[in-house]
């Protein structure tokens, strides 16, 4: 990255033209205790307007819980523009559970479960945001979003604008050293915090963001000249790009012939 401190500049101005042409007031954004929702939650709080952090634990772990809000906490010494609201979701989470019929322990069911969680903390984003006339800024990066589809369909992946979905993860790094993020985000393992433990994005994906960063990049390139780990690596970017498509693409809209109407 040439200019860390130009793309700052870029995409708090990007946020706040955005803002003004919506006529919208300010922004609201989940807060994780991830390098991804620090660095998007800092954008948000320089552009001046109110910013809403939320902090929205479902049987988190406690060092996630610890870094979001130590986050937060640095975020309103250095801004004033921004509060926050810690919420516990896990009893609205586990009685909604309760609700559901039984099932067995299948891969399929846990990640059911999981994905319900995302879709719950957007509902909060969006109680919020309606509340306040404010925006829901998304927290995905370029990898997540447009590569290996990372992300919760109208979970995570539900929000209004995307500050940092054109930045590579590597990126994402270099911008939130440059702004000074907490150390302890900086160096902690990725993880989406929706399984209840401590597994990581590599440990669901079996690649670490850099060697998906690789994979995005060469995704063109003669798969002759790839080493025993890059082939593999190439092989799981891949798997996931197909499957997940239907995140990444637009919703498919079935176009009735005129002469039928």
């Amino acid at each position: 990255m040439k200019s860390p401190e130009k793309v700052i500049d870029h995409i708090v101005t990007w946020l706040n033209d955005y803002a003004e042409n919506a006529n919208m007031g300010g922004f609201v954004v989940g807060v994780s205790g991830g390098i991804d929702s620090a660095l998007t939650s800092t954008l948000c709080a320089k552009t001046g307007r109110p910013v809403i952090c939320l902090e929205m634990e479902i049987h988190q772990e406690a060092n996630q819980v610890s870094r979001a809000k130590n986050h937060i906490a640095w975020l309103e010494q250095n801004f004033s523009n921004v509060k926050h609201h810690s919420l516990s979701l896990t009893g609205v989470f586990d009685a909604f559970k309760a609700t559901l019929p039984p099932t067995d322990d299948s891969e399929m069911n846990f990640l059911s479960l999981a994905n319900t969680r995302a879709r719950l903390r957007m509902s909060t984003l969006y109680y919020f945001a309606a509340l306040h006339r404010y925006l829901v800024a998304g927290t995905g990066n370029k990898v997540e979003d447009f590569g290996v589809g990372f992300y919760t369909k109208y979970g995570d992946g539900g929000v209004d604008l995307s500050p940092i979905a054109d930045l590579m993860k590597s990126e994402v790094f270099a911008l939130a050293k440059t702004l000074g993020i907490n150390e302890e985000i900086q160096n902690a393992a990725p993880t989406d915090g929706l399984w209840g433990d401590d597994r990581t994005d590599e440990d669901q994906l079996g690649a670490t963001y850099n060697e998906l960063e690789w994979a995005m990049r060469n995704v063109d390139t003669d798969p002759s000249t790839f080493d025993e780990r890059q082939q593999k690596v190439m092989e799981i970017y891949l798997a996931f790009n197909r499957q997940n498509k239907h995140k990444m693409d637009p919703i498919p809209v079935c176009e009735i012939p005129t002469e039928l109407l």
